[in-house]
């Protein structure tokens, strides 16, 4: 008997090699490599298990001779999760959510399909890692009563084909990918192999079906979904689900969509009833803002095309140690760094004996420019020792030479603060020359160096 081929495959990026190596040379990651068995060349049943592919008759067609027709979404009622995917749920879409364990993955999915189960007959529930009588019980805790939900705890993709396709549902959530497997590859639920095959079927089945389908995915210590990358490339839209278990809320982030904007977010709260939609953050994440307080800053953020006011706080206070502590959560913190080296030169502020530490309130990650002066006049506060208006709210991008450069939608910026009861806003000069003043309804004040922002905050 011939002895069976097999090679080593990396978990994280696919690479293959012939023998095991402590160290993948391709992503560099440590213990990655596991032993899987290689098909033969010849003709085999995964050949054949592609024939939904082979079935489609589809023949290359002129570009002018390409009819567009307008997709009707589905919609979930769920005004978060709609707005994140780009308006709702476009038939045929595959949709992958990773986030940690825990974390609310699977409830929110099971709260839309309960959403669309009373619009759209017939939605599917497939769990690989849950019986149908644990499915039961969250349901009840969460509200979930629909027959037009069904539930089907099958982890063979065969199997799982077979049941849609006689089914017909209006949309499937497969929960999770990395418990699915299909017997034309013979390595195990979760390896690179399996995922990608899994992932690849279940999408030619939505394209032709036209059945919207999610996949959850677990993800890494580093919070990247676990596979390889392509399985985020197969699919049509990539969200990632956010949130610190030590607070109540969590937030949706697109990281990829095919069907509309990327970096678009929605913010959820945890509840015991399951998972509450928060329509305004900018509200949440200013609550319990303290007024009056040295190293406090709100900042007119954007995430996709959402407006979100956000508050920076700042603590700078004389180091112990030789070598002042530089700590940034929620930004960059090299972009921090670069921030302190324009206030010490441009400005005069001697920060070099001193720790700085920066928190955007909230949880909320901000990596867009536009806060860069909310940093710059956070930390001068804390320095100056001088709090900052608390009606007044900035924006602005801050240059090597102190200069303060135009921000993208400021007027939709200045409207959410507006709409907060803010009445003075400062923001890049440029942007002050667009605006219609009459229709924002507050106090806007153009500068165009730090240091003048900074006077005019402090006088």
């Amino acid at each position: 008997m011939a002895r069976p081929r097999t090679s080593f495959v990396c978990q994280q990026c696919g690479y293959q090699s012939a023998r095991w190596m402590g160290r993948c040379p391709d992503c560099g990651q440590w213990n990655s490599l596991t032993e899987e068995s290689v098909e033969s060349s010849g003709p085999s049943a995964r050949t054949e298990s592609r024939w939904m592919a082979a079935s489609s008759g589809s023949k290359p067609l002129p570009l002018t001779e390409i009819t567009t027709e307008a997709c009707d979404r589905l919609k979930t009622t769920i005004g978060e999760f709609d707005r994140v995917l780009g308006g709702g749920i476009v038939p045929g879409s595959v949709v992958l959510i990773g986030g940690d364990p825990g974390i609310g993955k699977s409830t929110l999915l099971l709260q839309a399909l309960d959403h669309l189960s009373r619009i759209h007959p017939k939605v599917l529930y497939v769990s690989g890692e849950e019986s149908p009588h644990q499915i039961k019980m969250r349901g009840e805790r969460l509200g979930v009563e629909s027959d037009a939900l069904y539930i089907l705890a099958e982890t063979s993709l065969e199997e799982i084909l077979k049941s849609a396709q006689a089914l017909a549902p209006s949309a499937m959530v497969i929960d999770s990918i990395q418990t699915m497997y299909t017997a034309q590859i013979t390595s195990a639920p979760g390896s690179v192999s399996q995922l990608r095959e899994v992932a690849a079927q279940l999408m030619v089945y939505a394209k032709q079906s036209n059945v919207p389908t999610f996949l959850i995915g677990h993800v890494t210590k580093e919070g990247s979904i676990a596979g390889p990358r392509t399985l985020e490339h197969i699919v049509d839209t990539v969200l990632y689900f956010e949130g610190d278990k030590g607070h109540p809320y969590r937030i949706l982030r697109a990281v990829k969509n095919r069907f509309g904007s990327t970096n678009e977010i929605g913010v959820f709260e945890m509840k015991n009833e399951g998972l509450a939609e928060v329509s305004n953050p900018s509200e949440l994440f200013l609550s319990e803002r303290p007024e009056h307080v040295t190293g406090s800053v709100v900042v007119g953020s954007l995430s996709g095309t959402r407006p979100i006011l956000v508050e920076l706080q700042a603590l700078v206070s004389p180091t112990n140690f030789g070598m002042p502590r530089r700590m940034a959560i929620g930004v960059d913190p090299n972009r921090v760094s670069l921030l302190l080296a324009v206030l010490e030169k441009r400005v005069g502020l001697h920060l070099q004996a001193h720790d700085v530490f920066i928190n955007v309130v909230g949880g909320l990650e901000v990596d867009e420019p536009a806060v860069d002066l909310g940093i710059a006049a956070a930390v001068a506060s804390s320095f100056r020792d001088r709090p900052v208006d608390p009606s007044t709210f900035l924006m602005g991008e801050v240059g090597l030479g102190g200069e303060i450069r135009a921000v993208a939608q400021a007027e939709v910026r200045l409207r959410e603060g507006s709409k907060m009861g803010f009445k003075r806003a400062l923001l890049p000069q440029r942007n002050l020359a667009k605006l219609n003043r009459r229709e924002i309804g507050l106090e806007v004040i153009g500068v165009d160096q730090v240091r003048s922002a900074l006077e005019i905050l402090f006088s």
